[in-house]
């Protein structure tokens, strides 16, 4: 049977394709391979998981789920999804600070390719790591926690380094926000960027460089008739306005529990366009946005024909070596693209032309072609865990510059 991801744009080359049940049986599928991958809930729309080798799916691997509420952390293992954790946490009284538009995705991929939710002061979802058990080269399991010093190397690390067996996060205490659209931003309303990506918890703009909606996540009710210049939305939107949105989580204001708010996408519905869609992210330094913004929405009339929606998003610094948001606050853009490879690359090359002055960084799990320079320590880190380059493949070839 052929694999591909989740939205049919890449096929998989794996000569073999392998579902271990056990941790032992994955560090022995490891040691025998000579080339070996791994693969997430397959949510990428490149190559980064790809391989000619072996690929591993973790998808009957033993649930692990051990929270330790003294220490607020959790410890999962690589095939847990964020829409089977959140509940767990929440009926523990604990919750993540951060989830993605959708909660269908691994905790595994969304780590290691640097995914995030949104918020001025939240950072992405590989920041709430504190630690990572990897199975290397030979088979062995490594374990490294926050202030080793391979650390913030083996995060964010694309499955160079090895397959991730389980992961430890931090918690926070559960909480409660309420959602809200708004609709009809006004183009001018660019100068209160700051203001307006700081009024709640949570803050996502999505644009076609024409209209605008803003999707507000908050702990406290929005009073008042006038925000910005927007009107509220008299009904529950999708971000994609020709979507019904019975596939969202609960808008209108209604409180309601962490991670039945955070993500955009309930977990019992197929997420966004259900796989009909190409995605792209650029991720920038914050100071840059609204200069960036501008720009694109100057190039608009150009973008539409192959965009169904826009999302801009804040994301707070980490120190992961390959994060995205390695040392900065960022301003993420992102694209969700019609369907048509042809079609949409022209234009994403364009849009990656217009942003290259503000310093763009790609989501590493979404469409792009500029690639950003490799920290040289990051490059010594996979040279001395996978000296013979057992889970290479031509995506981390071309990152490393080989």
């Amino acid at each position: 049977m052929t694999l591909t991801n989740w939205a049919g744009n890449t096929t998989f080359q794996a000569s073999n394709v392998h579902h271990p049940t056990s941790l032992d049986e994955l560090q022995r599928l490891v040691a025998a391979s000579a080339r070996v991958r791994a693969l997430g809930s397959g949510h990428s729309f490149n190559h980064v998981a790809d391989t000619t080798g072996d690929l591993v799916v973790l998808d009957r691997m033993p649930d692990l789920v051990k929270i330790d509420s003294g220490a607020a952390k959790v410890r999962v293992g690589a095939r847990m999804t964020y829409a089977r954790l959140a509940p767990l946490l929440h009926e523990a009284g604990f919750a993540l600070a951060n989830m993605a538009s959708l909660p269908h995705i691994s905790v595994a991929g969304s780590v290691a390719t640097g995914t995030h939710g949104s918020g001025d002061g939240v950072a992405s979802l590989a920041a709430a790591v504190s630690g990572i058990d990897l199975v290397t080269a030979d088979g062995s399991l490594l374990s490294l926690t926050r202030g080793d010093a391979d650390f913030p190397g083996a995060v964010v690390s694309i499955g160079a380094l090895g397959v991730v067996a389980s992961l430890t996060l931090d918690l926070v205490p559960a909480f409660e926000l309420r959602q809200y659209v708004r609709e009809g931003l006004p183009a001018d309303a660019l100068g209160d960027f700051d203001a307006i990506m700081s009024s709640g918890y949570s803050v996502s703009l999505f644009t076609d460089y024409r209209d605008t909606r803003v999707w507000l996540k908050r702990a406290e009710e929005l009073t008042g008739p006038d925000w910005y210049g927007t009107t509220p939305a008299d009904a529950p939107r999708h971000p994609l306005p020709t979507m019904p949105a019975d596939s969202c989580t609960v808008q209108m204001g209604v409180p309601g529990p962490w991670h039945e708010r955070l993500p955009h996408f309930r977990p019992d519905f197929p997420p966004s366009g259900a796989g009909d869609e190409l995605q792209s992210e650029l991720l920038l330094p914050r100071e840059h946005a609204v200069k960036a913004l501008r720009e694109l929405f100057a190039i608009g009339d150009r973008i539409r024909p192959v965009l169904q929606i826009s999302e801009v998003r804040s994301v707070a610094a980490d120190d992961l070596w390959l994060s995205p948001f390695h040392g900065r606050d960022s301003v993420g853009i992102h694209f969700t693209w019609v369907k048509d490879v042809a079609a949409v690359m022209p234009v994403l090359e364009l849009v990656e032309e217009t942003l290259a002055p503000f310093d763009p960084r790609p989501h590493w799990g979404k469409l792009f072609t500029r690639w950003p320079q490799c920290p040289e320590r990051f490059r010594s880190l996979v040279g001395r865990l996978d000296p013979e380059g057992k889970f290479s493949s031509d995506f981390t070839r071309i990152l490393l510059g080989e």
